[in-house]
C-alpha cells in the first residue's frame, strides 16, 4: 500500500536526515483518524510539486507526529498542462467533478458561469462554493497521492474564458455536434490544453461563436452524451493518456 500524503508548508520540507513535525489539522488526522504508528511511511507535500517521504519516528499525543526525512521528492510541472473550464453544475456535482478530475490528473480547473447555468455563484454563496471546490481538490490530491495539486481558479465569465482560450496551445469546446473527435485532435508538444465543458443545457450558440473567434473548435468525445460532471473527467483522461502522462 502506498504511503498516505499530508500537506505542510514548503518551509517544512527539510533535507534528508532531518526530523519534520506534522501538527495542526493534518497532524490530528494522521494520529487520531489514520492512527499512524512509529515505523509507518508517510509523504509530506506542499501541494505545489515538492515533498519528502520517510518513517514516523514519534507520535506526540493525539495531535502531532514526527517524520524523519528519508527522501526528497519532486513532481515537475508538465510540458502539456490540461486545463478544464467547468460550467457550474447544480448541487454537489461540481465538487464531484473536481474530485474526479483531480484523481485522473487534471492540472487546473476554472469555474465558468455559462449563460445556461442554473447555478450562479454570487456573494457569500459564491465564496463558499469556491472554497468547497478548492478543499475538494486538496483532499482528492492527497487521496490520489499527488505532489502537485490542481489549481482551482477564480470563476470566469464567458469573456474571460475566451481570453484564456486565445492564449492556449489547444482550445477545445466539448460539444455533442462537434465535427472533430477529440481522440484524433492534433496536440501541441507543450503549452496549455484547455477544455471547455458546458452546463447540462449545453454551450449556447453565442458562446460557441465567441470561443471559435478565440481559436477553440468544437470537439466530440463519442456517440454518447455525458453529464457536465463527468465530461471533463473523460476528456481530461483522454488527453492525459495521449500526452503520455498515463504511461
Amino acid at each position: 500500500m502506498t504511503a498516505p500524503v499530508f500537506v505542510v508548508e514548503t518551509s517544512r520540507l527539510a533535507p534528508v536526515g532531518s526530523v519534520v513535525r506534522l501538527d495542526g489539522a493534518e497532524g490530528r488526522h494522521a494520529v487520531a483518524v489514520r492512527r499512524l504508528a512509529v515505523g509507518e511511511q508517510v509523504v509530506l507535500t506542499d501541494g505545489a510539486g515538492l515533498g519528502v517521504s520517510g518513517p514516523v519516528v514519534g507520535v506526540l499525543g493525539k495531535e502531532a507526529l514526527e517524520v524523519r526525512v528519508a527522501e526528497q521528492l519532486a513532481e515537475p510541472e508538465p510540458a502539456q498542462r490540461v486545463v478544464v473550464v467547468q460550467a457550474l453544475p447544480k448541487g454537489d456535482r461540481g465538487e464531484l467533478a473536481v474530485e474526479l478530475m483531480t484523481e485522473v490528473g487534471v492540472d487546473e480547473v476554472v469555474p465558468w458561469a455559462a449563460s445556461r447555468c442554473i447555478t450562479q455563484w454570487k456573494g457569500d454563496r459564491g465564496l463558499k462554493a469556491l472554497g468547497k471546490w478548492r478543499a475538494t481538490a486538496r483532499e482528492a490530491g492527497k487521496q490520489s497521492r499527488r505532489l502537485r495539486f490542481p489549481v482551482v481558479r477564480e470563476p470566469m465569465s464567458t469573456r474571460q474564458v475566451a481570453e484564456l482560450l486565445s492564449g492556449a496551445a489547444l482550445g477545445a469546446v466539448l460539444h455533442e455536434e462537434g465535427a472533430l473527435p477529440l481522440a484524433s485532435a492534433e496536440l501541441p508538444g507543450k503549452g496549455d490544453l484547455v477544455l471547455v465543458v458546458g452546463p447540462e443545457g449545453g454551450v449556447s450558440p453565442d458562446e460557441l461563436a465567441r470561443f471559435a473567434e478565440a481559436g477553440a473548435a468544437p470537439y466530440r468525445l463519442g456517440s454518447t452524451v455525458l453529464r457536465t460532471s463527468t465530461a471533463g473527467v473523460a476528456a481530461g483522461a483522454l488527453l492525459l493518456g495521449r500526452t503520455g502522462r498515463w504511461g
